[in-house]
Protein backbone atom coordinates (compact mmCIF):
# COMPACT_ATOMS: atom_id res chain seq x y z
CA UNK A 1 0.00 0.00 0.00
CA UNK A 2 2.95 2.49 -0.75
CA UNK A 3 2.28 5.71 -1.87
CA UNK A 4 -0.84 3.49 -0.49
CA UNK A 5 -3.48 3.57 -0.58
CA UNK A 6 -5.59 1.35 1.67
CA UNK A 7 -4.24 2.94 4.81
CA UNK A 8 -6.22 5.57 6.77
CA UNK A 9 -5.38 9.10 5.83
CA UNK A 10 -3.48 7.57 2.91
CA UNK A 11 -0.63 10.01 2.36
CA UNK A 12 2.26 7.88 1.14
CA UNK A 13 5.71 9.22 1.88
CA UNK A 14 6.46 8.83 -1.81
CA UNK A 15 4.15 11.78 -2.56
CA UNK A 16 6.60 14.01 -0.71
CA UNK A 17 9.45 13.10 -3.06
CA UNK A 18 9.88 14.64 -6.53
CA UNK A 19 9.58 12.32 -9.50
CA UNK A 20 12.63 11.53 -11.57
CA UNK A 21 13.48 14.26 -14.02
CA UNK A 22 13.82 13.69 -17.74
CA UNK A 23 17.60 14.00 -17.58
CA UNK A 24 19.83 10.96 -18.04
CA UNK A 25 22.26 11.93 -15.25
CA UNK A 26 20.89 12.53 -11.76
CA UNK A 27 22.76 13.36 -8.54
CA UNK A 28 23.44 10.56 -6.07
CA UNK A 29 21.44 12.40 -3.42
CA UNK A 30 19.12 15.38 -3.08
CA UNK A 31 17.60 17.02 -0.01
CA UNK A 32 14.96 19.66 0.50
CA UNK A 33 11.46 20.35 1.74
CA UNK A 34 8.06 19.38 0.40
CA UNK A 35 4.44 20.18 1.11
CA UNK A 36 1.16 18.51 0.29
CA UNK A 37 -2.53 19.23 0.83
CA UNK A 38 -4.79 16.21 0.34
CA UNK A 39 -8.26 14.90 1.04
CA UNK A 40 -8.76 11.14 1.41
CA UNK A 41 -11.25 8.68 2.91
CA UNK A 42 -10.54 7.99 6.59
CA UNK A 43 -10.31 4.34 5.52
CA UNK A 44 -11.55 2.44 2.43
CA UNK A 45 -15.35 2.73 2.31
CA UNK A 46 -15.54 5.21 5.20
CA UNK A 47 -18.38 7.68 5.66
CA UNK A 48 -15.91 10.39 6.66
CA UNK A 49 -12.88 12.05 5.09
CA UNK A 50 -9.47 13.08 6.33
CA UNK A 51 -7.95 16.37 5.18
CA UNK A 52 -4.22 16.90 5.64
CA UNK A 53 -1.79 19.76 5.05
CA UNK A 54 1.81 18.76 5.65
CA UNK A 55 5.24 20.28 5.18
CA UNK A 56 8.16 17.92 5.73
CA UNK A 57 11.82 17.56 4.75
CA UNK A 58 12.72 14.95 2.13
CA UNK A 59 15.86 13.06 1.23
CA UNK A 60 16.48 11.20 -2.03
CA UNK A 61 19.28 8.67 -2.36
CA UNK A 62 19.87 6.84 -5.65
CA UNK A 63 22.32 4.13 -4.66
CA UNK A 64 22.66 0.93 -6.64
CA UNK A 65 21.15 -0.98 -3.70
CA UNK A 66 19.83 1.47 -1.10
CA UNK A 67 17.15 3.76 -2.53
CA UNK A 68 14.94 6.57 -1.24
CA UNK A 69 12.97 8.12 -4.10
CA UNK A 70 9.50 8.61 -5.55
CA UNK A 71 8.92 4.84 -5.54
CA UNK A 72 9.47 4.52 -1.81
CA UNK A 73 12.25 3.73 0.64
CA UNK A 74 14.13 0.47 0.61
CA UNK A 75 16.78 -1.76 -0.91
CA UNK A 76 16.93 -2.72 -4.59
CA UNK A 77 18.34 -6.24 -4.60
CA UNK A 78 17.98 -7.28 -8.25
CA UNK A 79 17.84 -5.13 -11.39
CA UNK A 80 17.87 -6.16 -15.04
CA UNK A 81 16.46 -4.56 -18.18
CA UNK A 82 13.13 -6.30 -17.54
CA UNK A 83 12.86 -7.18 -13.85
CA UNK A 84 13.58 -5.34 -10.62
CA UNK A 85 13.25 -6.74 -7.10
CA UNK A 86 13.38 -4.54 -4.03
CA UNK A 87 12.37 -4.41 -0.39
CA UNK A 88 10.65 -1.22 0.65
CA UNK A 89 8.98 0.74 3.42
CA UNK A 90 6.04 3.14 3.33
CA UNK A 91 3.88 4.81 5.96
CA UNK A 92 0.59 6.65 6.45
CA UNK A 93 -1.17 8.83 8.97
CA UNK A 94 -3.75 7.81 11.60
CA UNK A 95 -7.50 8.43 11.56
CA UNK A 96 -9.67 9.14 14.60
CA UNK A 97 -12.85 7.13 14.99
CA UNK A 98 -14.80 10.11 16.36
CA UNK A 99 -14.47 11.81 12.95
CA UNK A 100 -17.07 9.47 11.40
CA UNK A 101 -20.41 8.10 12.52
CA UNK A 102 -19.74 4.52 11.42
CA UNK A 103 -16.79 3.99 13.83
CA UNK A 104 -18.02 6.24 16.65
CA UNK A 105 -17.06 4.70 19.99
CA UNK A 106 -14.61 2.24 18.41
CA UNK A 107 -10.78 2.36 18.73
CA UNK A 108 -8.93 4.87 16.58
CA UNK A 109 -7.00 3.69 13.54
CA UNK A 110 -3.32 4.27 14.26
CA UNK A 111 -0.22 5.22 12.33
CA UNK A 112 0.56 2.33 10.00
CA UNK A 113 3.81 1.28 8.38
CA UNK A 114 4.26 -1.25 5.57
CA UNK A 115 7.33 -3.31 4.83
CA UNK A 116 7.97 -6.04 2.30
CA UNK A 117 9.22 -7.18 -1.10
CA UNK A 118 8.15 -5.87 -4.50
CA UNK A 119 8.76 -7.23 -7.99
CA UNK A 120 8.60 -4.78 -10.91
CA UNK A 121 8.29 -6.24 -14.40
CA UNK A 122 8.93 -3.83 -17.28
CA UNK A 123 6.55 -5.01 -19.99
CA UNK A 124 6.85 -2.72 -22.99
CA UNK A 125 7.27 0.83 -24.27
CA UNK A 126 3.89 1.84 -25.74
CA UNK A 127 5.50 4.99 -27.19
CA UNK A 128 9.10 6.24 -27.38
CA UNK A 129 8.49 8.41 -24.30
CA UNK A 130 6.48 6.00 -22.13
CA UNK A 131 6.78 2.58 -20.55
CA UNK A 132 4.40 0.04 -19.06
CA UNK A 133 5.29 -2.06 -16.04
CA UNK A 134 3.64 -4.51 -13.63
CA UNK A 135 4.20 -3.96 -9.89
CA UNK A 136 3.72 -6.86 -7.47
CA UNK A 137 4.22 -5.62 -3.88
CA UNK A 138 3.56 -7.85 -0.85
CA UNK A 139 3.58 -5.87 2.39
CA UNK A 140 3.31 -6.60 6.11
CA UNK A 141 1.26 -3.88 7.85
CA UNK A 142 2.37 -2.72 11.31
CA UNK A 143 0.48 -0.38 13.62
CA UNK A 144 2.45 2.04 15.80
CA UNK A 145 0.13 2.96 18.66
CA UNK A 146 0.84 2.09 22.30
CA UNK A 147 3.59 -0.17 21.02
CA UNK A 148 3.95 -2.02 17.73
CA UNK A 149 1.37 -4.56 16.53
CA UNK A 150 1.18 -6.60 13.34
CA UNK A 151 -2.08 -5.81 11.53
CA UNK A 152 -1.94 -8.18 8.60
CA UNK A 153 -0.62 -8.44 5.05
CA UNK A 154 -1.66 -6.89 1.74
CA UNK A 155 -0.95 -7.73 -1.90
CA UNK A 156 -1.40 -4.97 -4.49
CA UNK A 157 -0.76 -5.94 -8.12
CA UNK A 158 -1.01 -2.97 -10.46
CA UNK A 159 -0.20 -1.85 -13.99
CA UNK A 160 1.70 1.43 -14.23
CA UNK A 161 2.23 3.66 -17.27
CA UNK A 162 4.90 6.35 -16.97
CA UNK A 163 5.31 9.15 -19.51
CA UNK A 164 8.40 11.34 -19.57
CA UNK A 165 8.68 13.71 -22.56
CA UNK A 166 12.31 14.82 -23.13
CA UNK A 167 12.60 18.58 -22.99
CA UNK A 168 9.13 19.03 -21.46
CA UNK A 169 8.61 20.17 -17.85
CA UNK A 170 5.58 17.84 -17.57
CA UNK A 171 5.51 14.17 -16.59
CA UNK A 172 2.52 11.86 -16.17
CA UNK A 173 1.79 8.55 -14.45
CA UNK A 174 -1.32 6.35 -14.50
CA UNK A 175 -1.93 3.08 -12.66
CA UNK A 176 -4.69 0.52 -12.34
CA UNK A 177 -4.63 -2.11 -9.61
CA UNK A 178 -6.37 -3.87 -6.78
CA UNK A 179 -5.65 -4.48 -3.11
CA UNK A 180 -6.16 -7.89 -1.49
CA UNK A 181 -5.81 -8.27 2.25
CA UNK A 182 -5.60 -11.21 4.63
CA UNK A 183 -8.21 -11.69 7.34
CA UNK A 184 -6.20 -9.69 9.88
CA UNK A 185 -6.03 -6.40 7.95
CA UNK A 186 -9.67 -6.77 6.90
CA UNK A 187 -10.63 -7.28 10.55
CA UNK A 188 -8.66 -4.14 11.43
CA UNK A 189 -10.79 -2.01 9.12
CA UNK A 190 -14.15 -3.78 8.96
CA UNK A 191 -14.78 -6.07 11.95
CA UNK A 192 -17.24 -5.02 14.64
CA UNK A 193 -16.58 -6.87 17.89
CA UNK A 194 -19.65 -7.63 20.05
CA UNK A 195 -18.69 -4.97 22.63
CA UNK A 196 -18.87 -2.28 19.91
CA UNK A 197 -22.17 -3.43 18.42
CA UNK A 198 -25.12 -1.02 18.56
CA UNK A 199 -28.66 -0.95 17.26
CA UNK A 200 -27.41 0.57 13.98
CA UNK A 201 -24.03 -1.19 13.91
CA UNK A 202 -24.43 -4.96 14.31
CA UNK A 203 -21.52 -7.24 15.17
CA UNK A 204 -19.61 -8.35 12.09
CA UNK A 205 -16.78 -10.81 11.46
CA UNK A 206 -14.54 -9.76 8.58
CA UNK A 207 -13.01 -12.14 6.04
CA UNK A 208 -9.87 -12.10 3.89
CA UNK A 209 -10.20 -11.02 0.27
CA UNK A 210 -10.48 -8.07 -2.09
CA UNK A 211 -10.45 -4.66 -0.43
CA UNK A 212 -10.68 -2.30 -3.40
CA UNK A 213 -9.92 -1.61 -7.05
CA UNK A 214 -8.03 1.63 -7.71
CA UNK A 215 -7.31 3.90 -10.67
CA UNK A 216 -4.62 6.50 -10.00
CA UNK A 217 -3.49 9.49 -12.04
CA UNK A 218 -0.66 11.88 -11.23
CA UNK A 219 1.26 14.65 -12.91
CA UNK A 220 4.21 16.86 -12.07
CA UNK A 221 5.58 20.09 -13.48
CA UNK A 222 9.25 21.01 -13.26
CA UNK A 223 9.17 24.74 -12.57
CA UNK A 224 12.99 24.90 -12.51
CA UNK A 225 15.90 22.68 -11.48
CA UNK A 226 14.94 22.98 -7.81
CA UNK A 227 11.15 23.37 -7.65
CA UNK A 228 8.59 20.83 -8.81
CA UNK A 229 4.79 21.00 -8.50
CA UNK A 230 2.61 17.88 -8.52
CA UNK A 231 -0.97 16.71 -8.22
CA UNK A 232 -2.73 13.36 -7.95
CA UNK A 233 -6.20 11.81 -8.08
CA UNK A 234 -7.15 8.28 -7.00
CA UNK A 235 -10.54 6.71 -7.75
CA UNK A 236 -11.47 3.64 -5.69
CA UNK A 237 -14.27 1.09 -6.06
CA UNK A 238 -15.39 -1.14 -3.16
CA UNK A 239 -18.30 -2.74 -5.02
CA UNK A 240 -16.67 -6.18 -5.13
CA UNK A 241 -14.98 -6.01 -1.73
CA UNK A 242 -14.99 -9.17 0.39
CA UNK A 243 -16.46 -7.24 3.33
CA UNK A 244 -19.02 -5.20 1.44
CA UNK A 245 -21.63 -6.22 4.04
CA UNK A 246 -19.70 -4.77 6.99
CA UNK A 247 -21.61 -1.97 8.75
CA UNK A 248 -18.34 0.01 8.55
CA UNK A 249 -18.37 -0.12 4.74
CA UNK A 250 -20.52 2.87 3.84
CA UNK A 251 -19.68 3.62 0.19
CA UNK A 252 -19.44 1.83 -3.13
CA UNK A 253 -16.71 4.16 -4.36
CA UNK A 254 -14.70 7.19 -3.31
CA UNK A 255 -11.83 9.42 -4.39
CA UNK A 256 -8.67 11.01 -3.04
CA UNK A 257 -6.94 14.09 -4.41
CA UNK A 258 -4.04 16.32 -3.53
CA UNK A 259 -1.55 18.93 -4.69
CA UNK A 260 1.91 19.73 -3.49
CA UNK A 261 5.44 20.87 -4.18
CA UNK A 262 9.04 19.84 -3.63
CA UNK A 263 11.93 22.28 -3.28
CA UNK A 264 15.44 20.89 -3.55
CA UNK A 265 17.86 22.79 -1.32
CA UNK A 266 20.98 20.73 -1.93
CA UNK A 267 22.34 17.92 -4.09
CA UNK A 268 25.51 15.94 -4.49
CA UNK A 269 28.10 16.64 -7.13
CA UNK A 270 28.51 12.90 -7.56
CA UNK A 271 26.14 11.41 -10.14
CA UNK A 272 24.08 8.31 -9.52
CA UNK A 273 25.14 5.33 -11.62
CA UNK A 274 21.53 4.84 -12.77
CA UNK A 275 18.76 7.43 -13.13
CA UNK A 276 16.05 4.80 -12.66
Amino acid sequence: MSARKVIPGALALAFMLPAAAQQTTLPLWEAGVGGVAASTPAYPGADSRSGRVLAVPFFIYRGEVLRADGSGIGARLVRTDRIEFDVGFAASLPARSDSGAARAGMPNLGFLGEFGPRVKVFLTNPTPTSRLRLDLPLRAVMEFRDGVRRQGTTFEPRLVVETRQPGSPWSYDANLGLVVGDSRINRYFYEVAPQYATATRPAYQADAGLMLVRLGLSTSYKFNDDVRLFGFVRLESYAGAANRDSPLMKKDNDASAGVGFSWTLGRSRTAARSAQ
